[in-house]
C-alpha cells in the first residue's frame, strides 16, 4: 500500500530511522571540546541560551518531531560562528539545511527582540563612574563614556534600493555603527545603515545622536576617529597637532579608541559569519542587520560568562570603515572650546 508522501518527516526522507539527532541526546552526552570547536562556545554558555530563548523557541507545530529549542540554538550558533549552512553543520544536529535556515531566522528574531535588555548604556552613577574610570585608566582620557566607530559587513545585492547598499569598494554591505565600553562591551549598535552612507551622515542620522543631543547621557563623552566631526559629547583627534599637549590628546585619544577596533576584530573572529570568509549573508539588508543585531547580543552575553580574552585579527573580509580622513573639524564653535579646555585641564 502507497504511503503518502505528506506523512513523512523531510529529516526521515534525507537521512533515515536510524541518523543521530540531538533531540535524542543530552548535551552531557558530547564533551565540551566537541561543543566550543562544533559551535564556538561552552556547554555553560549554550544552557543559559536555552533558559533564556527556550520559551519563545518552543512554538506550537502540527508535526510530529518539532525541532527542540536547544537543537535551534546549537544550529544557529553554528551558523553565525561557521558562516556556513554546509552539510557538515546540518549532519552534526541531524537537521536538513531548510531546517538549518528555518533554526536561524527563530533564534535571531528571539536574540534580537533581547538587544534593549544586553547591548544599552548604564543609567545609575555608580556604574556611568565606575565607566568613566576605566576608560580614564587605559591612556588618561577622562570623561569617556564609550568609544564610537563604524564597520562593513558585506551583504548579497538587495532586489530594491540596489545602489543604496553599495560601498566606496563597489561591494554590496550594510554601514554598523558601533558603541563599546573599555572591556568590549557593546553599549549600543547601529545594524541597518546603507553601505553607500559615510560614517559621519551614519551618526547624523543615527538614534545615538538623539540620545546624546536629548542630554540622556550628561557629563561625558564618546570617542570617535576622524571620519566623524567634532561634537560637544564626541571628541575627536586634532588633524595637526602642534603643541605638547595636543600631541598627548592625540595620543590618549588614540590608544582609548584602539578599544573599539579590537572590539570589532574580536566580533567578526568569532562570528564568522560576518567576516565574508564564507562569502556575503545572503539575505535581504533587514534580515542581515537581524543576524549582524544578534552576534552582537551574542557578543555581550559571551563577555558576561568570562569568555573575554582578545581575539586574534580574523583572516577574513569583513569591510571595515575606510573613510578618506580629510580635515572634518566642526564648526560648532562650543565644540571646540569642549576639546580645547579639555587640552589646557588634562594635558598641558
Amino acid at each position: 500500500m502507497a504511503v503518502p508522501i505528506a506523512v513523512l518527516d523531510c529529516d526521515l526522507l534525507l537521512y533515515g530511522r536510524g541518523h543521530r539527532t540531538l533531540d535524542r541526546f543530552k548535551l552531557e552526552d558530547v564533551t565540551d571540546e566537541y561543543l566550543v570547536s562544533t559551535y564556538g562556545f561552552p556547554r555553560q554558555f549554550i544552557c543559559y541560551l536555552v533558559d533564556l530563548l527556550g520559551a519563545t523557541l518552543s512554538r506550537p507545530t502540527q508535526r510530529s518531531r518539532a525541532i527542540s529549542p536547544e537543537t535551534q540554538i546549537l544550529a544557529a550558533l553554528g551558523f553565525y560562528t561557521s558562516g556556513s549552512f554546509q552539510t557538515r553543520m546540518g549532519d552534526a544536529i541531524g537537521i536538513s539545511q531548510a531546517s538549518m535556515s528555518r533554526c536561524v531566522a527563530n533564534v535571531t528574531e528571539a536574540l534580537v527582540e533581547r538587544a534593549s535588555q544586553f547591548i544599552h548604556f548604564p543609567k545609575d552613577e555608580a556604574t556611568v563612574q565606575t565607566l568613566k574610570d576605566d576608560f580614564y585608566g587605559l591612556a588618561g582620557m577622562p570623561g569617556v563614556l564609550g568609544v564610537v566607530d563604524c564597520t562593513h559587513v558585506a551583504i548579497k545585492a538587495p532586489n530594491a534600493e540596489d545602489l543604496s547598499y553599495v560601498n566606496r569598494k563597489g561591494l554590496h554591505s550594510l554601514n554598523c555603527l558601533m558603541v563599546c565600553d573599555s572591556r568590549g562591551v557593546l553599549l549600543s549598535a547601529e545594524t541597518h545603515w546603507p553601505g553607500s552612507l559615510p560614517d559621519c551622515t551614519v551618526l547624523e542620522q543615527a538614534a545615538l545622536t538623539s540620545q546624546f543631543e536629548n542630554d540622556l547621557h550628561k557629563d561625558g563623552w564618546l570617542l570617535g576617529d576622524s571620519s566623524f566631526l567634532l561634537r560637544t559629547w564626541l571628541l575627536t583627534p586634532l588633524h595637526i597637532p602642534e603643541t605638547p599637549a595636543e600631541y598627548r590628546y592625540n595620543m590618549a585619544h588614540s590608544a582609548t579608541l584602539g578599544v573599539i577596533e579590537r572590539t570589532l576584530r574580536t566580533i567578526r573572529s568569532r562570528f564568522r559569519c560576518l567576516d565574508g570568509s564564507k562569502g556575503t549573508l545572503q539575505y535581504s539588508p533587514e534580515k542581515s542587520s537581524h543576524i549582524i543585531l544578534a552576534c552582537c547580543v551574542l557578543h555581550n552575553i559571551s563577555l558576561q560568562h568570562g569568555l573575554d580574552v582578545w581575539a586574534a585579527p580574523a583572516a577574513g573580509h569583513m569591510e571595515q570603515s575606510e573613510e578618506e580622513y580629510e580635515q572634518m573639524e566642526s564648526v560648532d564653535s562650543e565644540a571646540c572650546r569642549v576639546r580645547q579646555e579639555l587640552l589646557l585641564t588634562h594635558f598641558s
